[in-house]
């Protein structure tokens, strides 16, 4: 239970700190500091979820902003590296959302947008399904604002390859953190 605490008390912070500027993030699925919904659950792995990327809105970016990026990440998984759920970048800059379902139809996302490799093995949106019994994992949902107009990356990269290169152009971020368990 003590451990269950300081997870939901951290996600909270990390929220409050990470949207304390001007730039930020929401979901209508996805409430700040909450368990995550079954529609965002991966249907797979022993979890019967719907497997829907929940949609997103941003706003705030700041100044000199050229592109932007999402991930999705589980810093609690028993791995000793974390799980990438959902890596997608090069964004428009004028693009201020992106809707439900577009992890999985990538016809959903705006032109020019990829979405590379996940922990997963493969592009696309991939929801919460932690080991059961497990305390609650935290997810977090990062909006990178960058100073690049592209990411040289394809499909194929990594998550830590586009994470490398989110924090070599980054201007900025904002996060939404929920969490799930079961």
């Amino acid at each position: 239970m003590k451990n269950t605490m300081a997870v939901l008390f951290s996600a909270t912070l990390m929220a409050q700190v990470a949207n304390a500027g001007g730039f930020q993030v929401s979901s209508p699925q996805i409430e700040a500091g909450k368990q995550i919904g079954h529609e965002q659950v991966l249907n797979g792995f022993g979890c019967k979820g719907g497997n829907l990327s929940p949609a997103l809105q941003w706003q705030g970016i700041p100044e000199g902003t050229k592109s932007l990026a999402v991930t999705m990440y589980d810093p609690d998984a028993p791995t000793g590296s974390g799980w990438w759920h959902w890596v997608v970048f090069n964004i428009p800059a004028d693009v201020s959302s992106l809707v439900k379902g577009a992890g999985s139809d990538a016809g959903k996302l705006p032109k020019g947008t990829i979405q590379s490799r996940t922990d997963f093995g493969k592009p696309g949106y991939g929801g919460p399904c932690p080991p059961q019994g497990d305390d609650p994992h935290r997810y977090q949902i990062t909006v990178y604002a960058l100073k690049a107009d592209r990411l040289p990356l394809d499909e194929n990269a990594p998550a830590a390859m586009v994470g490398f290169y989110l924090h070599q152009n980054l201007l900025s971020k904002t996060v939404l953190s929920a969490h799930y368990s079961r």
